[in-house]
């Protein structure tokens, strides 16, 4: 289920083996990573200085109101807001290690 509702996700964000920066970075080890921290990404200053580790907390938070969660965010789109959405996304994403294998 989440890797359909990754599917919204996909014009600017990869995951997995080969995962490459896109309009948005990739989210390969995403699960305590600290924010503006992948490697190659042109990050905003807000996101590089956020002081945000990934979690299931703070995704959910950031999730549902980029701009809201990180002023100055580079990321336009206005979130996702389905509770079972956001659920099944962050359990897709966290099983993705720094290399792009599942854990």
């Amino acid at each position: 289920m989440g890797a359909q509702v990754f599917r919204k996700c996909l014009p600017c964000h990869a995951v997995g083996p080969g995962a490459k920066n896109k309009v948005g970075p990739e989210l390969n080890g995403l699960d305590g990573r600290h924010s503006g921290s992948a490697p190659g990404y042109s990050y905003s200053a807000a996101n590089k200085n956020s002081g945000i580790v990934w979690n299931e907390e703070t995704f959910e938070e950031y999730i549902k109101d980029p701009r809201g969660k990180v002023p100055g965010t580079k990321m336009i789109p206005p979130g996702v807001k389905n509770e079972k959405d956001i659920d099944n996304l962050w359990a897709y994403l966290k099983q993705f290690g720094p290399d792009g294998s599942k854990k």
